[in-house]
């Protein structure tokens, strides 16, 4: 028995032959470059079924179109635009892809933090001024030792992990909050567990945060919450972009409160008007964030690596989903 697999978006795989060999001849491979998936012609909807899904939502109207589907693979780690509930009531796999980009991650939160703690950024910017600034050190509260710090991670999945293991070298006390997390994990890392997110931001330094969204992630740091942080705190954003309230951030930020941020992750993506302020800001220059903010395209996942990554494993994925019944990489209904 043949079955279909759609590739549906504008950001075209190349057609080289990687998916069908990983597939095999059980599997048809259909490429579409539409802008929705509203768009696509209704016969290749009717004959469709596995989703392969990278940037475009799919929404319960989306899902109405498509009577044979069994998977949808999220090309990717967030299934945050994947309508979930609409799914499982029809039975619907959804499946992500974990493990395709974890070291790239990690390395990026990990350059975001140190290149703001360092102050290599602020002297990047006040050294191309004209004129530049002073040859020397800048005095403050952004650029400190790194034994002297705590630097707390939300979220002690795969990436969160893989940041644990980057930070201790660097002299940092770590410290987590992962209330999904079995105990125990801290002994075999050789890291502390806080108790709950308001004891891990008291004691936190440099925020890096790695838990997918969720209704109970969504807004989880706003301007109550990032305020527990120490004074002069550094945030690093690699996960998604609603989880902060861009708005305290940008408060925070004028204050002094918070000393800087690297965020790789936005509310909306790519960013449309109305522009956050704090985006705003940094486009525009404004003096106050010199040196401050570090913003990057939702590319901290990137390199030639993970891309092959992500199509060999999202092929396996599939695979796995819609001919064999051992599944791999199932969101659980729980995660909806």
């Amino acid at each position: 028995m043949t079955v279909t697999v759609l590739y549906p978006e504008e950001r075209q795989i190349p057609d080289d032959g990687l998916e069908q060999r990983i597939f095999g001849p059980e599997v048809r491979v259909l490429r579409r470059t539409v802008k929705a998936l509203a768009n696509l012609d209704a016969v290749d909807c009717a004959e469709t079924d596995g989703l392969m899904i990278m940037r475009y939502a799919v929404t319960p109207e989306d899902l109405e179109r498509f009577p044979r589907l069994r998977a949808i693979v999220r090309m990717g780690v967030g299934y945050d635009k994947i309508a979930r509930p609409a799914a499982a009531a029809r039975n619907i796999l959804v499946c992500n892809v974990p493990d395709y980009g974890t070291t790239e991650v990690a390395d990026h939160a990990m350059a975001l933090a140190l290149s703001l703690r360092r102050g290599v950024i602020l002297y990047h910017e006040r050294q191309r001024q004209s004129p530049p600034a002073l040859w020397g050190p800048v005095k403050g509260e952004l650029i400190r030792r790194f034994g002297v710090q705590t630097f707390g991670i939300i979220g002690l999945g795969r990436i969160g992990t893989a940041v644990a293991l980057r930070a201790r070298p660097f002299g940092f006390r770590v410290i987590f909050y992962d209330p999904y997390l079995p105990n125990g994990a801290e002994l075999a890392l050789g890291i502390e567990r806080a108790a709950s997110l308001e004891d891990l931001l008291q004691q936190t330094d440099t925020l890096s945060i790695h838990t997918p969204l969720t209704r109970e992630t969504r807004s989880m740091l706003g301007r109550a919450e990032l305020a527990l942080l120490r004074p002069g705190a550094v945030v690093v954003n690699t996960a998604r972009g609603p989880i902060i309230d861009l708005d305290a951030l940008l408060n925070l930020l004028r204050e002094g409160h918070i000393a800087a941020a690297g965020l790789d992750v936005l509310p909306v993506e790519p960013p449309v008007e109305p522009i956050p302020e704090l985006l705003r800001a940094y486009r525009s220059r404004e003096s106050w964030l010199e040196g401050r903010l570090v913003v990057t395209p939702h590319a901290a996942w990137f390199t030639p690596e993970s891309e092959h990554d992500t199509r060999v494993k999202s092929a396996e994925t599939m695979r796995t989903a819609l001919l064999t019944d051992r599944p791999q990489n199932v969101i659980a209904p729980q995660m909806y």
